[in-house]
């Protein structure tokens, strides 16, 4: 393999290569591979700089099957837009078949490639294969879907020589692309995409409300074109049953569209086809607003939007301002307070945003220490408090107003024992309360209406075992899961909501359960991995729209913090610094607001750029808003 960088490159005579950025890579397709025998592994491109482009070279005039092998393998993991150079190693009737685009197979490390010896009596010259192995991380699909994987990868890749030419070219080349974990983090970046919620709706604003879709992009291919025709292709398979997007289907960028970028203005203008350009002002807008979301991802500072119809006609144009009042977002939301409980059994609450550790208790019974709890959840509005018992056995509601009574509880656990009772609870954007009963004689999870109303039993799919922990998405959307496994290991699942539309009407009826039928039950369903890695996950809280932070236990590891994404991959980016011995974790899906802990030393909180500060050395059940 050839690594040059421009200005001290070695450059190949008759190639020339145009940079689109301040530094390239080229790779060359001259390493040895052997024709038979061990299994190897194809050498992985090193990570490079953010600013450097990686291009692969063509194949050589005479290369041998080997060369063509190694050098197509080393073709995938380049920074070449629709994969031209990878084509050239090809026939030119698997060149048109081949579809790179539709899925990645990612692997621990580079692909070994083993060239399988001709049967008896067939000459060696009539093709070649190779088989390649490794063993699977993850794949994406054709809507850039990540999805965990594990098991062993094999497949076959054919060669044949041309009788002519006498040129080896592949005729049958995997399926999508191939390659190692650490090509993946260099070439592909993960980026949220957004769309509505079908059944959610912002607290008493009745706005849409955004949920995030995470894909990844080919971070140095054009890809704020690319998220764009991602956007407007639709969501991905597993969150497409929970949201809707404002674009009508067919919609495209207008042909020819690429290099999309924000102006001197931070303005973005986005050209759509005909399929967008009759929508009403309003639905425009919405578009709109999933455009800026979206989009902030790569463009942090993008300030407008102006969707272009055919003939360059201005559909509708909308500020970032504007778009947080088009619908709701978690992570646009800053929390006022921080909560918890001092030792003097009160709700505290603390300025989020400021630095200084003297709380105040807060208004109402929560306030004045008459009744213990173990955990509390404050609505993300901040004018309700739910809390759970110190024995875990009644979950109780009230306003955060002066003078309110403490009512009776809303649900009661039935559980012998009081780890066996109810989980600490949590509020959605709509303003409903969801917790979990662990009571092994009828295990329930329950969503309780605006918090007041008749708690509804939430149907689950079938898990690998009991609930232990639970917290669901502000957008009402997915739901994390706790629960124990075999060998007193612990997993955190990821699960979709649907349905529930009725559960927020003020006649819901019933009774625990609605099992009744008055009351239609919200669903969880496709419960997938976010932490695959982790075998024991011991707290965790929402950390944005689309991450976690979590603290657990990797196979044969240690305890640790930890930022994980809801499809199960890996973050890059450091991890909250260490802390020993954390009982329970909050963070605000804001991403400026300190990540707070309860530790071995109380509530303890982690400013950007600091070290953990103590806050409350007999504090407990620390809790953002949600």
């Amino acid at each position: 393999m050839v690594a040059d960088r421009e200005g001290g490159a070695r450059r190949t005579p008759g190639r020339a290569v145009t940079y689109a950025v301040c530094g390239a890579v080229l790779l060359g397709g001259c390493a040895s591979m052997p024709d038979s025998g061990d299994l190897r592994n194809v050498e992985s491109t090193p990570r490079q700089d953010t600013g450097v482009r990686v291009f692969a070279v063509p194949p050589a005039e005479g290369a041998s099957a080997s060369e063509i092998m190694q050098g197509f393998l080393e073709a995938l993991t380049s920074d070449d837009p629709h994969y031209d150079t990878a084509r050239k190693y090809l026939t030119a009737e698997a060149a048109r078949a081949w579809r790179p685009e539709d899925s990645a197979t990612v692997l621990a490390d580079s692909p070994g490639a083993l060239a399988e010896t001709p049967p008896a009596g067939r000459e060696p010259n009539s093709g070649r294969t190779y088989v390649l192995a490794g063993s699977r991380v993850a794949t994406v699909d054709a809507r850039q879907a990540y999805a965990p994987a594990q098991g062993e990868f094999r497949a076959k890749v054919h060669l044949t020589q041309d009788a002519k030419s006498g040129q080896w070219r592949i005729d049958a080349p995997p399926e999508g692309v191939v390659m190692g974990k650490s090509d993946f983090q260099r070439n592909y970046t993960s980026v949220d995409k957004y769309y509505f919620a079908t059944h959610t709706r912002a607290g008493t604003s009745g706005d849409p409300v955004a949920v995030a879709d995470p894909v990844f992009v080919r971070s140095k291919v054009d890809p704020m074109t690319q998220l764009v025709r991602s956007l407007l292709s639709g969501p991905t398979h597993w969150l497409g049953p929970v949201v809707r997007s404002s674009f009508p289907t067919g919609t495209a960028l207008a042909n020819g569209t690429t290099g999309l970028a924000p102006d001197d203005k931070n303005r973005l203008t986005v050209p759509l086809n005909a399929k967008a350009a009759r929508v009403g002002r309003a639905r425009c807008r919405e578009m709109a607003t999933q455009l800026l979301f979206t989009l902030r991802n790569l463009a942090p500072n993008l300030e407008s939007v102006d969707l272009r119809g055919p003939g360059d006609d201005q559909m509708c144009d909308l500020t970032e301002s504007s778009a947080d009042s088009v619908a709701w977002h978690a992570s646009a939301q800053s929390p006022d307070y921080l909560y918890f409980l001092d030792g003097k059994h009160r709700l505290i609450r603390l300025p989020a945003a400021g630095a200084g550790t003297g709380g105040t208790p807060v208004p109402g019974a929560f306030g004045e220490g008459v009744r213990q709890f173990r955990s509390v959840a404050v609505s993300r509005d901040e004018r309700t408090a739910a809390g759970v018992g110190a024995d875990g056995k009644s979950l109780y509601v009230t306003p955060l107003t002066a003078d309110a009574p403490l009512e009776q509880p809303v649900l009661t656990s039935q559980g012998a024992t009081e780890d066996t009772r109810l989980t600490r609870p949590g509020w959605d954007a709509r303003g409903d309360l969801w917790v979990a009963d662990l009571n092994p004689a009828r295990p329930r999870l329950y969503v309780v209406p605006r918090g007041t109303g008749k708690p509804v039993a939430v149907t689950l799919p079938e898990l690998p075992g009991p609930i232990r922990d639970v917290r669901v998405a502000a957008d009402g959307a997915r739901v994390a899961l706790v629960v124990a496994v075999e060998g007193g290991k612990q997993s955190l699942l990821i699960g979709r909501i649907e349905g529930g539309d009725s559960v927020s009407a003020d006649d819901s009826g019933g009774k625990d359960g609605s099992e009744d039928g008055s009351v239609e039950a919200p669903v969880v369903v496709a419960a997938q991995p976010a932490a695959p890695d982790m075998e024991l996950v011991t707290a965790m809280s929402w950390a944005g729209d689309s991450r976690l932070v979590v603290v657990g236990r990797e196979q044969g590891g240690v305890h640790q913090m930890r930022y994980v994404q809801v499809d199960g991959s890996v973050l890059e980016g450091p991890a909250p610094a260490a802390l020993s011995r954390v009982k329970a974790i909050a963070s605000a899906e804001d991403d400026r607001v300190p990540l707070v802990a309860c530790s071995e030393d109380g509530i303890v909180r982690l400013p950007s750029g600091a070290q953990w500060q103590k806050v409350d050395k007999d504090g407990t059940a620390p809790v953002y808003p949600g």
